[in-house]
């Protein structure tokens, strides 16, 4: 009733607009004027209007899905990616940097600033379920307010296109609740879709809080479209107030779908194979000085045939599921070109700070060894590898199209995450976790093109935005109580380059596997058997193999930052006082309990929604 009378009174002295101003604030700071019995004994107060900083940069943060490390031309790739590529050359490469593993938990660490403020796994197939626990709830709760909260309080307008991925799927209906939805976690304006994957030419799209039919047209393109109407609608009603854009296209997770002008003008370019592909974007990583002189290639994967070993028609298949990767990745370049040229030619690109988070975890294994053109309808794949062989060499050019689901081959993954072991959800290992960014922005940056090795993790983006606009951390978001951030800035390594770095330690934990990293040196553990079956897509998940069982390893990245040197028996003293480590970290950011998705007792996999599955995993 007060807080009624109070807009009533409001209204009718000073307009609806005001109102509405003074009512939202006084939601969350107490009045500070004076109320008399009468006007005449009555002292006004208005709670300030939002303002930024005088002279706020713009805030473009881009991630681009399952995209691997040795992908881009900026960090030594073979694959054609002009506007990343001249973001990078003025700018800074950070070659430090790291995700969580996963799509889902990485979003949530990097719009929030905290480890635990989503979900620490991924379910089988909806990456939002909950496992009933602190740390596995699947929701992003109010007291770790999001970047896009925080500069919307601070006076910003804030948008979102593409992947949200942070939605649990119970609340993806129209009908809400929306709490979890972009809207309810500080975006004014969203277009995209809210799960974990989509359909690029039939998206499941949303635009604010409702479905909407999507076009025809490429995913990228129609996001492309909105995010830059959604600046110039704002700029042209609030000339030079600066905005948030979290532009996070579907590509390149599967499918890969693209226009054949795209993916036909690397026909032919990946002839040699993936084997010959690593060599050559090993050696221009080390001419870049994205890597160490003296770093190793890994070997190949065991479960990664050599190239050569191959026949005649798996080359050509396994080229063609590359041609369309790389085609794809190129098309999602000129698309985020198509928003930087608008930038500039507006002239807000010198006054903006751009992102960009070449994947949001290593590369995808879920091709399975030998791609897939048709969505997979259970778990294991019945016919004999000939009979998938001459199926798909039949289906081969409706590789990348709108009626197939493409996802490249395992050897495609391997490659793309050059120089590092292993893959996407391998929280264990640098191909699961290590991806590149980039940090552009002509009014702070003075070293274009140079060269970043400082540690970072994506938490670290919310704080290092924070210091380099000029805002302080909020104690409250929308009165309720922020919990610490746990990022550490990045802003002290812009300007100098040989500094050292301040995020010392970090912990990782995707479907049991799981690492610790400190200044430095790195204890890992995968938790997965020898003889799984890759055509599964939760190909991690253990059988009959408990956490206690799990081989630990021990590496020091500074001499050996691609994994190759296990110095576990070497040093099990420094191996044993990270186990430690991790054991804190894990208790101070929810990890625990550990869940076994494979119960070794009852034989069934243990759903998070407490439905069990009986039999071996396949």
């Amino acid at each position: 009733m007060k807080n009624w009378f109070l807009r009533k009174t409001v209204i009718l002295g000073i307009g609806v607009f005001s109102t509405i101003q003074l009512f939202s604030q006084y939601t969350q700071q107490p009045f500070q004027g004076t109320i008399g019995k009468t006007l005449n004994d009555s002292k006004e107060w208005w709670a300030p209007v939002p303002k930024p900083p005088k002279g706020a940069p713009n805030v473009v943060l881009i991630i681009i899905d399952d995209e691997g490390f040795g992908t881009s031309g900026a960090f030594g790739g073979l694959i054609h990616t002009p506007t990343i590529d001249s973001l990078a050359n003025n700018g800074l490469r950070y070659t430090n940097f790291h995700t969580t593993a996963i799509c889902a938990p990485t979003r949530s660490a990097l719009l929030t600033g905290r480890n635990s403020a989503f979900v620490h796994e991924a379910g089988f197939s909806h990456i939002s379920m909950s496992a009933g626990f602190p740390g596995w709830d699947g929701r992003i709760p109010s007291s770790d307010g999001t970047i896009a909260e925080i500069l919307k309080d601070n006076g910003y307008n804030t948008f979102a296109v593409g992947k949200y991925g942070l939605t649990p799927d119970e609340e993806a209906t129209d009908a809400g609740p929306f709490d979890h939805w972009p809207s309810g976690k500080g975006f004014e304006h969203f277009f995209g879709f809210l799960g974990s994957a989509t359909d690029q030419y039939k998206p499941d799209l949303v635009e604010d809080n409702a479905h909407v039919a999507p076009d025809g047209r490429h995913l990228n393109e129609q996001i492309t479209d909105k995010a830059i109407a959604y600046i110039a609608r704002q700029q042209k009603n609030a000339p030079g107030k600066p905005f948030f854009l979290y532009y996070a296209p579907g590509a390149t997770h599967a499918p890969h779908q693209v226009d054949k002008y795209w993916s036909d003008q690397y026909k032919g370019k990946f002839d040699e194979g993936w084997d010959v592909y690593r060599e050559k974007v090993f050696e221009n990583q080390k001419r870049l000085g994205i890597i160490p002189a003296n770093a190793k290639l890994p070997e190949r994967n065991s479960r990664v045939q050599a190239w050569n070993s191959l026949s005649a028609d798996q080359k050509k298949l396994f080229e063609r599921f590359f041609e369309v990767y790389a085609g794809y990745l190129t098309y999602t370049d000129y698309q985020i070109g198509r928003l930087i040229n608008y930038l500039k030619e507006n002239k807000l690109l010198d006054n903006t700070l751009v992102y960009v988070i070449l994947g949001d975890n290593g590369a995808s294994k879920e091709g399975t060894t030998e791609g897939t053109i048709e969505p997979k309808t259970n778990n294991s794949r019945t016919q004999s590898e000939t009979d998938y062989l001459k199926k798909n060499l039949e289906d081969i050019d409706s590789i990348g199209t709108a009626a197939a689901q493409t996802n490249y081959p395992l050897g495609w993954a391997q490659a793309a995450n050059t120089p590092f072991r292993e893959w996407k959800t391998n929280a264990d290992a640098e191909g699961g976790t290590h991806n590149p960014l980039i940090i552009f922005s002509p009014k702070l940056i003075k070293d274009k093109g140079g060269i970043r090795n400082q540690y970072g993790h994506v938490i670290d983006i919310l704080p290092t935005t924070l210091e380099l606009i000029g805002i302080e951390k909020p104690q409250y978001i929308k009165s309720v109580k922020q919990d610490s951030i746990e990022g550490t800035s990045l802003a002290y390594s812009i300007s100098d380059a040989s500094a050292a770095s301040r995020h010392k330690v970090q912990y990782y934990y995707i479907f049991g596997n799981r690492s610790i990293y400190y200044d430095g040196w790195k204890a890992e553990a995968a938790h997965r058997p020898d003889n799984v079956d890759f055509n599964f897509i939760g190909n991690n998940l253990p059988m009959d193999k408990s956490f206690d069982e799990d081989d630990w390893q021990l590496y020091n990245l500074k001499d050996d930052p691609t994994e190759t040197n296990n110095l576990a028996k070497k040093i099990p003293e420094k191996l044993e006082e990270l186990k430690k480590l991790f054991d804190e970290q894990a208790k101070e950011n929810h990890l625990y309990p550990l869940i076994d998705w494979y119960d070794v007792n009852t034989k069934s996999v243990h759903h998070p929604n407490g439905s069990d599955t009986q039999g071996p995993i396949k």
